[in-house]
C-alpha cells in the first residue's frame, strides 16, 4: 500500500531547519551573547584577550547568520554546504584542540554537528534537484 503522502519534506522546510540552526547559534548564542558556554570555550584560547574573545564570538556569530541567510537564499547550494562543512570541521577541531576541558560532551557535539552537515548536504541536493 503506498504512503498516503510524500514523506519527503519540502525543500523550504529543510532550508529553514538548517538556516535556523545557524541563525540560533549565530544571533542568539554569539551576537546577542546569550550563551555563557560559548564565551567559556573561546576564553580557553590563551592568546586571545577577554576583549578579543568577545570580538571573535560576535564576528563568528555574524558569519553564522550570513550562512543561515545563504542557506535560505538557495544560491549555490553546493558551495554553501562546503562552507558549512569547512566551518564546522574547523570549529570542532579548534574546540577539541584548544578548549577540550570546557566541552562537557565532545562526542555529543560531534554527533550533532555531523547530523547538521548531513542535513545541509541533503538540502543542497534537494535544491539542485529542484532546479534541474
Amino acid at each position: 500500500m503506498p504512503f498516503p503522502f510524500d514523506p519527503m519534506p519540502p525543500v523550504w522546510l529543510v532550508q529553514c531547519a538548517v538556516a535556523g540552526v545557524w541563525l540560533y547559534e549565530g544571533l542568539w548564542c554569539k551576537v546577542l551573547a546569550r550563551s555563557a558556554h560559548e564565551h567559556e570555550v573561546v576564553s580557553e584560547v590563551r592568546f586571545l584577550s577577554p576583549w578579543m574573545v568577545s570580538v571573535f564570538l560576535r564576528g563568528l556569530g555574524v558569519v553564522e547568520c550570513a550562512l543561515g541567510a545563504w542557506v535560505l537564499s538557495g544560491w549555490m547550494p553546493q558551495a554553501a554546504a562546503v562552507v558549512q562543512t569547512v566551518l564546522l570541521v574547523g570549529l570542532n577541531t579548534a574546540g577539541l584542540t584548544l578548549a577540550r576541558a570546557k566541552i562537557p560532551d565532545p562526542a555529543g557535539m560531534l554527533f550533532k554537528n555531523f547530523a547538521l552537515l548531513v542535513l545541509a548536504w541533503a538540502c543542497a541536493g534537494l535544491l539542485l534537484q529542484e532546479a534541474g
